[in-house]
């Protein structure tokens, strides 16, 4: 069994003249982060890999959320390729990761996120919101023979408020 955790980077700001890759959170995303790490704390097994894009936004997201989770920030490891907007960099890490790993948890961004959980998922989600967690199990033993799972949890902040 494979169980993926796939969390959209939370509200960036465009405050700034910054090429888009350096765009920070902005308040709204800074307090939705750990408050969606929180709240998931008590629903899943810790992730045994953690990997984030490498754009600020979404480094920032996973770092705050891992604060929440008790896990500690060197755990975190950081891919270019998850900066992907349209899902094949995403597809292409999710089914290369490494079979020892059971849990695997991906920070990551839109629209590659909304294409993945509606390609791999058992519910339609029209768009994964900002700070979005996701939650997918697969019935495999090999990253790469994922097909369709089951989306066991998708929450996104609002629901928290």
């Amino acid at each position: 069994m494979k169980t993926l955790y796939l969390v959209r980077h939370a509200k960036s700001s465009w405050e700034f003249d910054l090429e888009d890759h350096k765009r920070p959170l902005n308040e709204r995303g800074l307090t939705d982060a750990p408050k969606m790490g929180a709240y998931i704390r008590e629903k899943i097994s810790l992730p045994q890999r953690i990997v984030s894009s490498d754009a600020v936004r979404a480094k920032t997201t996973a770092l705050l959320y891992l604060k929440e989770l008790g896990i500690p920030e060197e755990r975190l490891e950081l891919s270019h390729e998850l900066y992907d907007f349209n899902g094949t960099g995403l597809d292409n890490f999710i089914r290369s990761c490494d079979d020892e790993v059971d849990r695997l948890m991906l920070f990551g961004h839109n629209n590659a996120l909304t294409y993945w959980v509606n390609q791999y998922g058992s519910k339609v989600i029209d768009n994964v919101a900002t700070a979005a967690f996701t939650m997918i199990t697969f019935d495999v033993d090999r990253w790469e023979a994922i097909d369709r799972g089951e989306t066991k949890l998708y929450v996104k902040p609002k629901q928290l408020k």
